[in-house]
Order: structure tokens, then sequence, then C-alpha cells
């Protein structure tokens, strides 16, 4: 593994991330970085919390110049939480800087008439936002994109399912003729390729695999609420212990909601993010979440991918997402950076098929329960199904006669189990021994009969 002073970036960038602790590069700033530095369209596929967002930061903090006060790199995400999420990255960058660059903070639901007196008198040098409020501006002749040489579409994926692309397209034919394109997201969706095709020339594809798909520091615990009142079982989990920061995630707007009404009659203190809050007041609830103001945070999928916050000790699943792929971006909230977290995903009978698909993803889940205010370890879900397996190999005959002989333990009964299954296998040997001298038998007579 490389370090960060062998990636060819200038020393403040190697400070900036000293500061952060981050020891060595991953597997996709690793790769990428480089291909970057060296003026390459590229596209990374990796999951969340690889380290992308540093990906392209870093060799596009690389490159900025200082001296030219105009716009060089539009970087697009598809919510504003993770607009905020990369600024935050961006800032801590600038602070490295002997001449900052100014950074243009563009997305929906923010005072669009003060963002258009700034840029009379000023373009920033790097723009990070929203698709939607970066074409608004582009559009309206107030930020000028067109010498700018470096767009990066973060989460392309999510920019799709969102509704964005046909918008982040009109934004790439808004640059000069030359513009380096990086793509990330972790999955490439048929639609999202037609689109790289249009723009990017011979680009560097690189599908960064991880050797598990969730890190290796969380701990991932499956629940069932079968005759359990779900509220009340993810009341007793939050307040078994002293969890640091807590994330609750629900699939609905309702949902969401009606956690939050449940936790705080109960008397705790809990922040409820979705998309039906205004823009100013979620932004001042993650400014409060930062702050630890409060300890637990329920959300829809809206801030999975966009809440970057440090010491997320628990993850909550009320339910599985419909789209698998959230699960992964709920559950990468916690254990970031090495450190340790706990993922609990509750379920319900009727969704075994759904976390059997997960499982099939590669995802491992430990069985736990909530017994007298603690979580214990129990039974694993697939087991009547394994010993059913195993009795399939016999026929219905042996079956009965091993049920017959379970009932009555007797010393003895497995060693005569055992004979009885070795003279039903010698009996089936003799069978199938005068099928062969029956069927033989009877082609020497049709032989014989031909030549008659």
């Amino acid at each position: 593994m490389s370090k960060f002073s062998d990636l060819k970036l200038k020393d403040f960038l190697v400070e900036s991330v000293n500061e952060l602790g981050f020891k060595e590069p991953t597997k996709v700033q690793e790769k990428l970085i480089p291909l970057i530095i060296d003026g390459r369209d590229v596209v990374g596929q990796s999951a969340t919390g690889s380290g992308k967002t540093h990906a392209f930061l870093l060799p596009i903090f690389n490159k900025l110049d200082p001296s030219k006060n105009k716009v060089q790199a539009v970087i697009t995400t598809p919510s504003r939480e993770l607009a905020y999420q990369i600024i935050e990255n961006a800032k801590q960058i600038v602070k490295h800087m002997d001449n900052p660059i100014t950074i243009g903070n563009y997305v929906g639901g923010t005072d669009k008439k003060r963002q258009v007196e700034k840029l009379k008198r000023e373009q920033p040098q790097l723009v990070i936002g929203t698709p939607g409020r970066i074409w608004d501006l582009i559009s309206s002749n107030d930020l000028d994109v067109h010498e700018a040489d470096q767009l990066v579409i973060d989460e392309a994926d999510m920019t799709l399912d969102l509704g964005f692309l046909d918008i982040v397209d009109k934004i790439a034919a808004s640059f000069g003729k030359k513009v380096q394109m990086m793509v990330f997201s972790a999955t490439i969706p048929q639609k999202v390729n037609v689109f790289l095709k249009k723009y990017m020339q011979n680009p560097v594809i690189e599908e960064i695999p991880v050797s598990t798909i969730i890190s290796p520091t969380i701990d991932n615990w499956l629940i069932s609420t079968k005759g359990k009142d779900k509220n009340q079982l993810i009341y007793d989990l939050l307040t078994i212990g002293e969890p640091y920061l807590v994330l609750i995630f629900a699939n609905t707007k309702v949902r969401v909601e009606e956690i939050h009404e449940f936790l705080q009659a109960q008397g705790l203190k809990v922040a409820m993010i979705h998309g039906g809050i205004q823009p100013r007041e979620r932004k001042q609830l993650m400014r409060r979440i930062k702050k630890l103001e409060f300890q637990f945070v329920v959300a829809t999928d809206l801030a999975a991918r966009g809440i970057d916050i440090d010491g997320v000790s628990h993850v909550i699943n009320d339910d599985i997402p419909t789209d698998l792929d959230f699960f992964i971006h709920r559950v990468g909230r916690t254990g970031r950076k090495g450190l340790p977290g706990t993922s609990i995903t509750l379920y319900v009978p009727g969704e075994e098929k759904m976390i059997a698909e997960l499982e099939e993803m590669g995802i491992k889940f430990k069985p736990k329960a909530v017994k007298n205010h603690e979580v214990v370890d129990t039974y694993d879900r697939n087991r009547r199904q394994t010993h059913k397996k195993k009795h399939d190999k016999l026929d219905s005959t042996m079956i009965g006669m091993i049920k017959k002989k379970k009932k009555n333990v007797k010393p003895g009964y497995k060693r005569r189990i055992k004979m009885n299954l070795e003279r039903k296998d010698e009996m089936d040997r003799r069978i199938k021994k005068r099928e062969e001298q029956r069927s033989k038998r009877k082609q020497r007579k049709q032989s014989s009969n031909r030549y008659k």
C-alpha cells in the first residue's frame, strides 16, 4: 500500500489528510488519484465508505489555481446533505492552503437572490451543490462555467433515481470543449452508461472490490419483531447500554414521524430528518446533530447517503429498504474510519426473502433477541430449513421410521437405524442388479429375433 505522499499530491493536501488521521489511501484513492492528476476521465464504482469523496477532492485541489478568479471545477451531488458533507471536507482542505480558494455552495432551498448578488461580485473557483440549483444559476447566466475544465458527478445512480440526470446533462453541455469528467457511483445503471458514452473520452473504469460489503468493524445483528411492539423494541434497544449516537432509519416519512413521536413521549431527545422538513430547518438540525445535541436521530433514506457524522455507534433499521442498496448506505453510517459500530436490523417473517437476498450479496447477520432488557444470542432462523434438507435425502418410509424410533429413545436405537439403512441400501443394489440383468436378456432376445 502506498502513502499519500507517493501520489504526486502537493504538501498542503498531505497535511490535510494527516490532520484527518488518514494513514494511507483507500483502494479507490490509490487507483484513481494518479489517473485524475494525469487528466484522465474516470468512472469509480465503489461502495459507500470507500473514501471516494477524497478520491476526487484531492486531485481537484491539486490542480486548482488560486490566482485565477473563475470557476475551475464543478461537483454535483443529488442531495443537500451530501453537498454539505463534501463542502465540509473541502473547507477542511482549504484551511491548509497558503492562498485559499473560494467555494460556491449551491443547493436547493437556499437564498438564490443572495447567491446571485454574490456571483455578480465574484465567481467561485470551486462549485459544489445539487444539480437543480447549479443549473438554475447557469441558465440565468449568473454562474459562468464555460472555462471550467473539471466536472464531478457524485452518486450517479442516486442522481438517476431522483430524476436529475437530464439536468446534469445540461450542466455538462455548458462546459467548454475540454472537460475532464469524473463519475462516482455504487452501481452503473444502463441510463447512466448512455450518459457516460456521450461525454467521456476513453474513460478509465475502475470497479473497486471490497473484501466485505460492509465494514468488518461493524457488528451486524438481526432481530425478529414477531409478536412484539416494534416501537417498544426500538426504545428498549436505545436504552440498553450507553450508545454514543444512534441513527434509526425507516422507509417512509409517516413511519419516521411515528417513531419520533413515540420516543419523545418516552422522554428521549430525538431529532427527525425527512424530505418534508424545510431545507433551512434540516441544515440547522444537521448542525445540531454534529454538535451532539441529540443522541438519537430518526431519518428516511434521503439522509442515508448524506449523514457523515463521526462517532455513530449504532444504526437501527426499522425495516428493510425496498432498494437493498440503501441497506448498505444505512449501515455504512457506522463503523467508519476503523471505529467499531453496531447495525441492528428488525424484520418480520414476511421479509425473509429480502434477508436472504442481502445474505446472497455477502452480508452476514448475527441472530439476536431482546430478553429481560438485554440483547442475547438466539437461534439461526434457517435452522428448520437445514434440518429438513438432511431428511430430504431419505425416502418417506425411512423418515417415518426415524421419527418413530426417536419417540421411544432406547439404548441402541441409532445402531438399529444404521442397520436398517444398510439393509435398505443392499436391497436397492439387488433390485438395480436384477433390472440390469432383465434389460440385458431383453436386448439379447430382440437381437436374436432380428436375424431369424
